[in-house]
């Protein structure tokens, strides 16, 4: 889930990427370099190779939408999948030389879409079934790949067992065994490159995965793993690699590049780290990016201990972009050192998915589109969550009805006498749930994250702050100016998945006031909410661990855990009773305002 945007201004630079330039790349290695080598009767004294990366690939396979049933589409015109991404990996092999390239991930693999919740969960790969992603980037003959945070979404057991089909190893410096902090997975990877009459170049990669896992999936990994900063373990492995012999030492980081934490001061190592990795760590020549899911085609930071450049590319995420780093290198003395680094991004977009990628995934393909195409009931009216990220909107309610039902089944005596209130997210502006027959699809569109429940002790005043915190989504818009709905939301920085809506309570948000003092009239069945009441919170576990930063809700008591999926409750919950009614769970209970006045 938690992706923090970087400001596109300062770091993303766009370049021009033309097959001329593809040619001319490949040229540098194939032609130039080795009849220089001629001309002197020996090997090569230069030559020239390309890393490619890839991240947050998210289970992308195929160009589709799983949620809405159909070819992927948006305003951008961007495919998705890695059976695209495939065709344009083939073609920089054929440009450069099969031997002149290497492939990387930058993580984020099992988690996404449907098709990875399917071989999670309905047909898992602990069970005997083949991940369709270690299928398909193994044909595409990954060289490594750096964990992600989504990684541990399914438990160590799924994560063991993609790790087991892959024929490539994921990497992980900075996650360690709980007990004897020794690495838990590999932490680096060395490829050669073999040179004609010369020694081979040889390219140590180091993975490095973020330290919000420990938050995020603290129900999965809590005292079985630990995950210190990407800038200290790199310390660690950097002078290691150079100490093996590595030409050219290259970072895959599942971490963005600005340096800040969507979890605060909760942990104390950084989320977005990468770009303090190349400006505190010396001898790294690049690092493909992950994480934040943007596109950064090329970046530098200069390191300030050596003063040298080290290059950075982020290719967005889902299949959206290819990274290709570009290198040359000189032989100096029997080693190779680098002369000459550039990066760039590919658009997919232009070419076919692989045939042998489909030939291979295909069943697979259909039998996810078939399970989420699967009726669970019916719905009396057409539910959007268009205008939910301002307005107390059904589809909303429907979310938090199921999250205070499941968590008041489970509460002890003592904690069922307390208010139960949910607090939910609107994870998508698209979601729509039909009039007439109900899918699993149609769910799945509207709850797109696998979190599991908790119910959480708040006090009436935790409660005011964290609704607070969730108020500076909105912009400030004085009293007597329009409010332009395309403008209200500060999700530049403060993302949908990050704003939180309450059921159970009734508030108002003053969006005319100052962040900090806008929520008014906050009362529980018609009475203020006193500071000391106590209530439960229905919350999901990536909020009730601490992410997005929310204030009191990880160190909050207890009074409700479940390992099911708030997504799986949701069909259950229409399952069970056949048809999807509002008027069994809508009710508005918060609104907008302007100095008391309601914006809608």
């Amino acid at each position: 889930m938690p992706v923090s945007p970087i400001n596109r201004r300062e770091f993303v630079k766009k370049s021009a990427v033309t097959g001329a330039a593809v040619a001319a790349v490949g040229a540098v290695g194939s032609g130039t370099a080795e009849a220089a080598g001629r001309r002197h009767g020996k090997g090569p004294k230069t030559w020239a190779f390309s890393i490619l990366g890839t991240t947050d690939l998210h289970s992308h396979v195929f160009d589709w939408d799983y949620y809405l049933d159909a070819a992927y589409s948006d305003k951008d015109g961007n495919s998705v999948g890695v059976a695209r991404v495939a065709t344009l990996v083939k073609q920089q092999r054929e440009a450069k030389g099969e031997e002149r390239v290497l492939l990387v991930d930058a993580g984020d693999i099992i988690q996404g879409t449907s098709l990875a919740y399917y071989f999670a969960r309905v047909d898992p790969i602990t069970e005997g079934a083949e991940h369709p992603m270690a299928v398909a980037m193994n044909h595409m003959r990954y060289d490594a790949a750096a964990l992600g945070n989504h990684e541990f979404n399914y438990g160590i057991d799924v994560l063991r067992k993609f790790e087991n089909q892959c024929r490539f190893p994921l990497l992980g410096a900075n996650a360690l065994d709980a007990k004897t902090l020794r690495p838990a997975f590999q932490p680096y990877a060395v490829k050669k490159i073999r040179v004609p009459g010369a020694p081979d170049i040889k390219v140590g990669i180091l993975g490095l995965t973020n330290p919000g896992i420990a938050l995020w999936d603290k129900d999965n990994v809590g005292g079985k793993m630990v995950f210190p900063g990407l800038v200290e373990q790199a310390k660690k492995y950097v002078p290691r690699l150079r100490a093996l012999g590595c030409d050219v030492v290259f970072l895959t980081d599942h971490s963005g590049l600005d340096g800040s934490s969507s979890y605060g001061d909760a942990l104390p190592y950084v989320e977005n780290a990468s770009n303090l990795v190349a400006e505190q760590v010396p001898g790294i020549d690049a690092i493909l990016v992950g994480h934040t899911h943007v596109e950064v085609p090329s970046y530098t930071v200069k390191n300030e201990e050596t003063g040298e450049d080290v290059l950075l590319s982020e290719p967005y995420c889902w299949g959206y972009r290819l990274s290709v780093f570009d290198f040359e290198v000189e032989l100096h003395h029997g080693r190779w050192r680098v002369t000459k680094k550039t990066a760039q991004t590919l658009n997919p977009n232009t070419v076919d998915e692989d045939p042998e990628i489909k030939k291979l995934l295909e069943a697979d393909h259909e039998l996810v589109v078939k399970y989420v195409n699967t009726p669970v009931g019916t719905c009396t009216e057409d539910l959007s969550g268009a205008e939910a990220c301002w307005k107390d909107v059904p589809i909303m309610d429907f979310i938090h009805q199921v999250q205070m039902d499941t968590v008041k089944e489970g509460l002890s005596a003592a904690d069922a006498a307390l208010p139960l209130i949910s607090v939910a997210a609107p994870f998508s502006r698209t979601a729509d749930i039909p009039a007439g027959n109900v899918t699993i699809r149609d769910i799945a569109g509207l709850y797109i994250y696998d979190n599991t429940l908790y119910g959480k002790k708040l006090t009436g005043a935790q409660l005011k702050d964290y609704l607070e915190y969730a108020a500076k989504y909105y912009h400030q818009v004085p009293a007597g100016t329009k409010v332009d709905t395309s403008t209200l939301t500060n999700a530049n920085s403060f993302w949908d998945y990050m704003y939180d809506t309450a059921a159970g309570v009734d508030y108002d948000i003053d969006i005319a006031q100052a962040e900090g003092s806008r929520i008014k009239n906050l009362t529980y069945n018609g009475t203020a909410v006193t500071d000391d009441q106590v209530f439960v919170v229905a919350v999901n576990n990536y909020r009730a661990n601490g992410g997005s930063g929310y204030p009191h809700i990880a160190s909050a008591d207890i009074a409700y855990s479940s390992t099911n999926e708030i997504r799986q409750l949701m069909i259950d919950y229409v399952t069970a009773k056949g048809a999807l009614d509002p008027a069994d769970f809508a009710a508005s209970n918060w609104k907008l305002t302007q100095a008391g006045t309601p914006v809608f």
